[in-house]
């Protein structure tokens, strides 16, 4: 029987970057690993704030051939050079992204823990869903994506899932047979060393 293979890799940026710094970071972390797609994600709602980001950030990915796509804000895909959306609401926005976006543009679409909303958000239109939190945090309403929920996709729905939300080794070891993309963000950047903290987790695939 033929391996299964191993998950990829999908960064998720700090909800703060600072510009002086965030850049080469992400260049040693894209420079070390092999990722498959970067996702611009902050909290500010600032219009110049996220395009200055978004330039930096680019310059970065594009460069290495790995796509940058963006929370929330479809409007500043095609402003930005950006390779498409990764929206927060399940399925409600998908039809509207894929539109604006045409075929290819990069629309994801966050579902929290709900089967449900994932397979509409694939009817719709999604290239790839997201499910999280994985981990327990204290934070939200303490609900929690479990592995029987990506069991079940696995088998049943050829759509690409991303597991992501507090992610550790052994939630990654647990998960690997049967996600396709690991959502990595803050697991990574709280480092000193964000690329040897990522070397942990990715052997934990294994």
């Amino acid at each position: 029987m033929a391996e299964p293979e191993q998950p990829q890799l999908y960064l998720i940026t700090p909800p703060e970057i600072e510009l002086s710094r965030f850049p080469d970071q992400l260049a040693a972390v894209l420079d070390a690993h092999d990722i498959a797609c970067v996702r611009l994600s902050l909290a500010s709602q600032d219009e110049d704030r996220i395009a200055r980001a978004a330039d930096a950030c680019r310059e970065v990915t594009h460069a290495r051939d790995v796509a940058l796509v963006i929370d929330t804000h479809l409007m500043l895909v095609e402003r930005l050079g950006l390779d498409g959306v990764h929206l927060t609401d399940g399925a409600r926005s998908v039809r509207a992204a894929r539109k604006e976006l045409g075929p290819d543009g990069i629309v994801g679409s966050f579902c929290g823990t709900s089967r449900h909303e994932g397979m509409n958000a694939g009817e719709s239109g999604a290239d790839y869903v997201s499910f999280g939190p994985v981990g327990v945090s204290a934070l939200g309403d303490g609900s929690v994506a479990e592995a029987e929920l990506f069991d079940w996709w696995s088998q049943m729905i050829e759509l690409p899932v991303v597991a992501e939300g507090h992610l550790d080794a052994e939630i990654i070891g647990a998960l690997a047979p049967i996600t396709d993309f690991f959502g990595i963000g803050d697991e990574i950047w709280q480092s000193d060393d964000p690329a040897a903290a990522l070397g942990v987790l990715t052997r934990a695939m294994a």
